[in-house]
């Protein structure tokens, strides 16, 4: 059974930093795919970035330079580094692993990021 957990949200003035962490348990992280979601009051939710079991990413447009994904398997843990936040970043952030080969399919339970202006 895979579970995820989020930590390291918080409240940030903007220009800040943060620093996300996923911690994953289960056998499958080491081939997953790995990603960060988000999701505002009102709005859908919406991908941040992805890395793949090989360390290729893919980030959101409105993240590019300033979010940075990463992923260390022999911790089971994936990480986001977010830098240079602003107001608009606001948002829970998700942590979602998928090996679609099984029809696996995890969502964490979400950490809290308050961007303050």
């Amino acid at each position: 059974q895979v579970q995820l957990v989020e930590s390291g949200g918080g409240l940030v003035q903007a220009g800040g930093s943060l620093r996300l962490s996923c911690a994953a348990s289960g056998s499958t992280f080491s081939i997953a795919i790995m990603g960060w979601y988000r999701q505002s009051p009102g709005k859908q939710r919406e991908l941040v970035a992805t890395i793949t079991s090989t360390g290729s990413t893919n980030y959101a447009d409105s993240v590019k330079g300033r979010f940075t994904v990463s992923r260390d398997n022999a911790k089971k843990t994936l990480y986001l580094q977010m830098n240079s936040l602003k107001p608009e970043d606001t948002a829970v952030y998700y942590c979602r692993l998928y090996v679609t080969l099984y029809a696996i399919d995890v969502w964490g339970q979400g950490t809290q990021v308050t961007v303050s202006s």
